[in-house]
């Protein structure tokens, strides 16, 4: 006798998918305040399924968002520091002896939970860097010839100093190719960290957040996203953007394909800001800076956050170039 077949959850509204994320940036926003864009972008990234580089210098809030997001989804969260002597085993997890039972058993690492905040990256040999890189791209991590499913949603975070390269190792580029977006929190604003002064005390902001969604909303929120209407037009004109990319003089290296993806999965994923269950020209605009920045391979000598500075430039001279369809 065939088992019962279990109920499909219908997917959200584009309407419904709205209120989700206004109701989880608006939580995100208590605990990081006056970054209201940068919010909006990595709940974005969240909801395409993607995983997020936060680039930026210490002390401006990289953490506490990381912190608020798996609080405010109510997902299961580990955080990674990572150090030179920081091992692959130290992440993935490894086989334990028993003696009274001389049996080898599997003891799950950090990594085996549905957010990862991966914090200082680039402190890390590229050996251990590579570890993240299978969980990243297929949500399993390989062990002595066993494959282990990771738990879903799964999202990695990274956090990266762009100003201090003493004792890093630089991420490679198919590091930097699997992270959907790159974002820079920044300083807030005078009157923000005046406010901060007045009404912060020494508890962490974190801790006061409540949940307002839940990990299994957050996979219905992605299942909406992948279902969204991309038009042959707008497919085309993000397929042009990207070999403008390929073609600019002052750029080595443009897109990749993988990019194009990336850029497509996270403009349907900002259409639902608006409810709309398609996506637009304006749409891909309002994502490329922060998904392709961190792909590109300029020629000039920047580094750091002179690059990314650089490549952004770059794009908005691109996107003012190429039409879009109307």
């Amino acid at each position: 006798m065939n088992s019962p077949a279990r109920a499909v959850s219908p997917l959200p509204s584009p309407t419904t998918a709205r209120a989700t994320l206004e109701r989880v940036a608006a939580n995100l926003s208590l605990a990081v305040q006056g970054k209201d864009k940068e919010v909006r972008l990595a709940v974005t990234c969240v909801a395409a399924g993607g995983h997020l580089l936060l680039e930026d210098v210490p002390g401006v809030g990289k953490t506490t968002l990381v912190e608020a997001i798996a609080r405010s989804f109510a997902l299961s969260f580990s955080r990674v520091q990572f150090t030179a002597d920081l091992m692959p085993a130290d992440i993935l997890g490894a086989q334990v002896f028993h003696a009274q039972s001389a049996t080898f058993n599997f003891r799950p690492g950090p990594i085996f939970r549905q957010l990862v905040l991966a914090d200082e990256l680039n402190r890390a040999p590229p050996r251990t860097q590579s570890a993240l890189l299978e969980a990243m791209a297929q949500g399993q991590v390989s062990l002595d010839g066993a494959t282990h499913v990771l738990p879903r949603p799964f999202t990695v975070v990274a956090t990266q100093n762009p100003v201090d390269f003493s004792g890093t190792y630089p991420l490679p580029d198919s590091q930097l190719d699997r992270f959907l977006m790159r974002l820079s929190l920044g300083h807030p604003a005078p009157e923000v960290e005046a406010r901060l002064l007045t009404t912060r005390d020494t508890s962490s902001p974190v801790e006061a957040l409540q949940a307002v969604t839940s990990p299994e909303e957050l996979a219905e929120l992605r299942m909406q996203v992948a279902a969204q209407r991309l038009d042959d037009t707008v497919a085309e004109y993000v397929v042009r953007l990207a070999q403008a990319t390929r073609s600019h003089g002052d750029i080595e290296r443009g897109a990749s394909t993988r990019a194009v993806l990336a850029l497509g999965m996270a403009a349907r994923a900002h259409a639902l800001w608006e409810a709309r269950d398609f996506v637009t020209p304006g749409d891909v605009r309002a994502v490329m800076g922060p998904c392709l920045a961190h792909r590109l391979l300029l020629r000039s000598a920047n580094q750091g956050a002179y690059t990314r500075d650089e490549a952004t430039h770059l794009l908005e001279e691109v996107s003012r170039k190429v039409p879009a369809p109307r």
